[in-house]
């Protein structure tokens, strides 16, 4: 039975070496049809490939006038321009080949289809040629992940952070930490190995502890801007909350420029959670419609009401829209329960100002009495003050951004790995202080391990699958 496992471990062992050093193909580019059908060629057949498509190899990265013919029916499938690039000095690393066709459903249809029946050619999976480029040392993971959020970038703010990530903004730095790490880790480990040796300073230990401590500050810097980097990925969240038939579907809306939500004079018809995601002077700004919170025995309202509030705790901003002039317009934030006070921001909306006679000069004086740290009168109906609320809740978009752009650190995974890094400087120096010198050692190397983890350089198997999933087929 052993020798049965050893040779089925080996055949799948072949056939995983077989299966990543193949020859990719994909399609790069957008949805079909289109103007221009970018399809990629990567791996070791793939001047083979261009060859067999297009009878002959292009001077490298210049484009060049070709007709793609089928191999097994010689017949024309398209006039493209072809491009080669041998590697390791392409995208991927590896020789790879583009042909830009016409962009029609039939004419990729049958490009793919001849590729598909060329040998040692197989269709690429989700990311494929960005983890080959990360594994032939094209890209670090950082940058890899700068990638991701630049494809999936909706907002200019995100767009600029997503580039500089992309382009080193953190990888570069946390290379230049462990650079350092690994000479103060020598420093170390010259002073245990050779501490019998006479040309071996005593004073080592020392050197290697100031730049631990120096390394330290810098991260601990670095780590204070860890929560716009990662807010700013994934947006400003703003809940509609408040008591049932107060408008909040209308005015969401309004905000969001189209019919988004059913709007019913029926109290309780808003039963889920719904979100738009908007764009806002360049600022990602996601709204959240939520059911009415009230008292109910009708159990799905009750779910409705119990998302509404979890929803409402998470946010960064809530609007608590009630109806003007009803008796509820001083309602309290607290009525929606102890579990939502967390210190986000709160404003008052009083809705539906069209339907009431109001003193618009006398409804500020009182704002301040309660949580709400800014009051507004609207009209959902008519537009009446819509404008200046959308417009404050850009200006609190761009202050709650503010800075977030250029920071290093965009994800929980770097935070976690920096937070790792500093937590073993922090030993290390305290180890320093009691001279134990192997404690420091082991120290400097865990904070070096963590390092390289935030660039895939050491222990990244395991996450490799999770960073690559979200990618789309082509890239």
């Amino acid at each position: 039975m052993s020798f049965i496992l050893l040779v089925v471990h080996a055949i799948c062992c072949y056939w995983a070496v077989i299966y990543a050093s193949a020859t990719i193909y994909a399609l790069s580019s957008g949805r079909l049809p289109a103007a221009i059908a970018v399809v990629r060629i990567s791996g070791p057949r793939a001047r083979f490939a261009l060859e067999t498509m297009i009878g002959r190899v292009p001077e490298p990265r210049k484009a060049a006038l070709a007709r793609v013919r089928d191999p097994f029916t010689g017949e024309t499938i398209d006039e493209a321009l072809a491009l080669w690039f041998p590697g390791p000095k392409s995208e991927t690393g590896e020789d790879m080949a583009e042909l830009q066709l016409h962009g029609g459903r039939a004419v990729v249809a049958a490009v793919l289809a001849a590729l598909e029946r060329l040998d040692g050619l197989r269709m690429a999976e989700p990311g494929e040629f960005t983890r080959r480029a990360f594994e032939n040392g094209r890209l670090d993971l950082t940058a890899v992940e700068g990638l991701a959020d630049l494809i999936f970038a909706e907002t200019e703010a995100q767009r600029r952070q997503a580039y500089r990530q992309l382009k080193g903004l953190l990888g570069e730095r946390a290379e230049t930490w462990r650079a350092r790490l690994i000479e103060a880790l020598a420093l170390v480990e010259a002073r245990i190995d050779f501490s019998d040796e006479a040309d071996v300073p005593e004073g080592l230990i020392e050197p290697a502890i100031a730049i631990a401590h120096s390394l330290r500050a810098e991260i601990a810097e670095a780590l204070e801007g860890a929560a716009r980097g990662e807010r700013l990925r994934e947006g400003l969240v703003v809940a509609i909350a408040g008591p049932p038939n107060a408008g909040k579907s209308t005015l969401f809306n309004r905000i969001a420029r189209r019919e988004a939500a059913i709007v019913s004079p029926i109290p309780g018809t808003t039963r889920d959670v719904i979100e738009i995601h908007l764009d806002l002077n360049g600022y990602p700004v996601t709204v959240l419609d939520t059911a009415g919170i009230r008292e109910s025995d009708d159990p799905v309202e009750q779910e409705g009401v119990r998302r509404a509030r979890a929803r409402a705790a998470d946010a960064d901003l809530v609007l608590w829209v009630v109806e003007a002039g009803s008796g509820k317009d001083r309602i309290s934030i607290h009525s929606m329960g102890e579990q939502e006070q967390r210190g986000q921001e709160a404003w008052l909306v009083r809705n539906k100002a069209d339907l009431v006679n109001y003193n618009k000069h006398e409804w500020v004086k009182n704002e301040r009495e309660y949580e709400f740290t800014n009051t507004f009168l609207v009209s959902a109906i008519t537009n009446e003050g819509m404008n200046q609320l959308v417009k404050c809740i850009s200006q609190y978009a761009g202050e709650f951004f503010a800075g977030g752009e250029g920071v290093l650190i965009t994800r929980e995974r770097h935070r976690k790995a920096l937070e790792e890094t500093l937590a073993a400087l922090d030993r290390a120096e305290k180890e320093g202080r009691a001279g134990r010198e192997d404690i420091i050692a082991e120290e400097l190397r865990l904070a070096s391990r963590a390092l390289g983890r935030l660039t895939g350089r050491v222990d990244v198997e395991d996450i490799l699958d999770v960073i690559f999933r979200d990618f789309c087929i082509g890239k």
